[in-house]
């Protein structure tokens, strides 16, 4: 057994709910492992630190507890995954201008992101797996493997809004 450390933050019906009434429940219901933040009404975030045998159960176990106590609570992001060039040096403690510069002087070599602009945005999984790969860097392994995990939960839960036409159309001109 492994722990595994990310956040799950979502967003439920019911924004006159004060989320501070569900802190009890969620650590009844198997949350006592992870902080939970009540910012903004109809909002939660649960920073986690599971113990599993894989970063895709640790997940999806903390998931169907929250969704025990929350049944309509609907997921905005599992992270670690969306992250920028300073996001990225922070989580493997190298400086930001170090990661800019490996990116720029990569060339195409470096990941693809996921939006690019003023500030890019890539899947964390994609950058560290190139950086373990490619560059020979030590790179925690339970770091990658919830990277790996949230990017596939984010990605499917992002595919529940394709048109099924239209995502048959894609996946032939993308593939």
């Amino acid at each position: 057994m492994q722990d595994y450390e990310f956040t799950l933050k979502f967003t439920f019906s019911g924004s006159t709910v004060n989320p501070e009434s569900y802190v009890e429940q969620l650590a009844e219901a198997g949350c006592d492992d992870a902080l939970v933040g009540i910012g903004q009404n109809g909002r939660i975030a649960l920073n986690f630190n599971r113990e599993s045998d894989n970063a895709f159960n640790a997940v999806c176990s903390a998931i169907k507890d929250i969704k025990s106590v929350i049944p309509d609570a609907k997921l905005i992001e599992a992270t670690p995954d969306f992250v920028g060039l300073s996001d990225i040096a922070k989580l493997i403690g190298y400086s930001s201008q170090n990661i800019k510069n490996m990116m720029l002087n990569s060339g195409v070599d470096f990941p693809l992101p996921v939006h690019e602009g003023n500030a890019s945005i890539w899947h964390l999984a994609n950058v560290l797996d190139w950086l373990k790969k490619g560059k020979n860097y030590q790179i925690d392994d339970s770091l990658l493997e919830v990277a790996k995990a949230n990017m596939q939960l984010n990605i499917t839960k992002e595919s529940f809004n394709l048109d099924p036409v239209i995502r048959h159309q894609m996946g032939a001109i993308l593939s």
